[in-house]
């Protein structure tokens, strides 16, 4: 009896602990514990983003995108590097070779004729006609001719050489190298020496003005430009890149603004900064209903209130032959023309222009354009170009 007792204790305290064990496992409350989540990727501070360039992720290396500046920057103004142009004395006999187109009429044509054996009334013809087509112009042609039939009947016999210096003899004699040729840019005391230039549109007008201004500070003289063709929106803006080139100040109006406005502040500003030439390129034509001559007298007699108009430059383009002439007896009428720019003349055949437009107009070749470059204009030179165009 007293073994069952103890078997019964014994089954009831483990019954009782096993109670006691489910009950702590189960008991009310007690939940699972969460799944553990992956960490998050957390966003990069704004500090973080705007780091100074060069500093990478971990401190080593350059970054791969930089941040937008906080303000555009503005583009540097490259102001062109001031060239130092060669002084104008020898240029056109460093430019002779220029005038080899020249020759086939005025030089070796005529040079070929001369020396044939026998000279009849249709060589004469034919050489007469060669100086015309050259556009040498009828009555210097007559003379010409005339005074060479006359010394080769004197002579008899002649060598190239002699037919050769009769004929530079001639041309010389047309040209007139008594003339002169001076280009009149002196400083008046204080005040500045004053060149206008005038011509159509189409001659190199506004290039000539340029490629005086070179010639000029070349020599070195101070120039200021005037861009008084305020017809043409790029005569403007062409002037200025000579004038930049060369360390000139450029004057300029609005578009189809008052030409001769321009010309008296630009002859002012030659005055304020004491330059020794002011230089003032002019219309070749007008917007308005105004006469272009009306307009030319109207600027000169505007500069002339401020300073003396020294120089009246009339530039023909040596291509467009009598064309040319007719133009210039018009202007020659209206703004006293001092002398002649002629331009183009080492691309024609017809260089005896130079002997035409001296006659007609009574005005020297004072400057002459011998190709492209921006020191191919020259003062002329009778005896050179004589001799270019006759070869030696």
């Amino acid at each position: 009896m007293d073994g069952y007792l103890g078997v019964i204790v014994i089954v009831a305290v483990v019954a009782l602990l096993a109670a006691g064990g489910l009950f702590l496992l189960f008991r009310p409350g007690r939940k699972a514990a969460p799944p553990v989540k992956p960490p998050e990727t957390l966003p990069i501070p704004e500090e973080k983003e705007q780091r100074p360039a060069g500093v990478g992720e971990e401190g080593e290396g350059a970054t791969t995108t930089l941040p937008p500046p906080a303000k555009p920057a503005e583009p540097a103004v490259v102001k062109p590097e001031i060239e130092v142009p060669p002084p104008s004395a020898g240029r056109m006999v460093r430019l002779r070779s220029r005038l080899a187109r020249s020759q086939s009429t005025l030089g070796r044509g005529l040079l070929e004729l001369l020396s044939r054996d026998r000279l009849d009334d249709e060589v004469w013809d034919e050489i007469e006609e060669r100086l015309i087509t050259a556009d040498v112009g009828v009555a210097p042609t007559r003379a010409i001719v005339e005074e060479l039939r006359t010394k080769v009947k004197v002579l008899g016999s002649r060598t190239p050489e002699e037919v050769r210096g009769l004929l530079r003899e001639q041309l010389l004699i047309q040209i007139n190298p008594d003339l002169d040729r001076t280009l009149h840019i002196q400083k008046h005391g204080e005040r500045p020496a004053v060149a206008l230039i005038v011509g159509v549109n189409g001659t190199g007008k506004t290039t000539t003005t340029g490629k005086l201004a070179r010639f000029l500070v070349g020599d070195g003289k101070k120039v200021v430009l005037g861009a008084a063709d305020t017809f043409r929106a790029a005569a403007a803006d062409q002037l200025q890149t000579w004038g930049e080139r060369v360390g000139a100040d450029t004057v300029r109006g609005p578009e189809a603004g008052d030409p001769a406005s321009v010309a008296f502040d630009a002859v002012a500003k030659g005055i304020e900064e004491k330059v020794d030439v002011v230089i003032v390129d002019t219309a070749g034509r007008l917007h308005t209903k105004t006469g272009l001559m009306d307009e030319l007298g109207k600027v000169k007699r505007v500069i002339e209130k401020k300073a003396t108009v020294d120089e009246v430059l009339l530039v023909l383009d040596a291509t467009t032959g009598q064309n040319g002439m007719r133009q210039a007896q018009v202007f020659a009428e209206v703004v006293n023309v001092t002398g002649i720019a002629l331009t183009k003349l080492d691309g024609t055949a017809k260089g005896g222009i130079v002997i035409s437009v001296q006659r007609e107009l009574g005005v020297p070749v004072k400057v002459v354009g011998l190709g492209e470059g921006p020191d191919d204009l020259a003062p002329f030179d009778p005896e050179v170009f004589v001799d270019a165009i006759l070869g030696e």
